[in-house]
């Protein structure tokens, strides 16, 4: 032991991680805290998320947007119409969805007014109603052309 000498200290520990390697575990992380080594962290984009079209960039572009950008919508007085023809052939909203096969929320739309228009959907309304919902004769009855 007089070999010793007491200006000398030896310390014996694990190698330090390589600065390239990444930690990512809790315990090599706080092992590395321990041992006074540099730690980055950072969070990557979406990670983890099995997104492939994300909308906030196009919404916040919408938000921006001066003019207003909506669906035209159907007019109350096709809405007024509708009511109208079925009330005079007694059927319900639901009776009339059962005829043109939708649901009878769609029925609500058209009659409120808030429905975005489908010619199809009109069409059989017509058919069922007896009554031109489109163009110029509005209200008229579908066969009245043919008399």
């Amino acid at each position: 032991m007089a070999e010793c000498d007491w200006d000398e200290v030896t310390v014996i520990r694990k190698k330090a991680p390589k600065s390239n390697q990444q930690l990512k575990t809790q315990q090599a992380i706080n092992a590395a805290q321990r041992q006074g080594l540099e730690i980055e962290t950072s969070k990557k984009f979406n990670a983890g998320h099995n997104k492939q079209h994300v909308g906030d960039k196009n919404t916040a572009k919408l938000d921006r947007e001066t003019e207003e950008l909506h669906h035209e919508t159907v007019g109350l007085d096709v809405g007024r119409l509708i009511q109208q023809g079925r009330q005079a052939k007694n059927l319900t909203q639901k009776d009339l969805a059962t005829k043109i096969n939708e649901k009878p929320q769609i029925v609500n739309e058209y009659e409120n007014g808030k429905a975005i228009p489908n010619q199809v959907i009109l069409g059989k309304m017509e058919r069922i109603l007896d009554i031109k919902l489109r163009g110029k004769e509005k209200g008229q009855s579908l066969h009245a052309k043919g008399k």
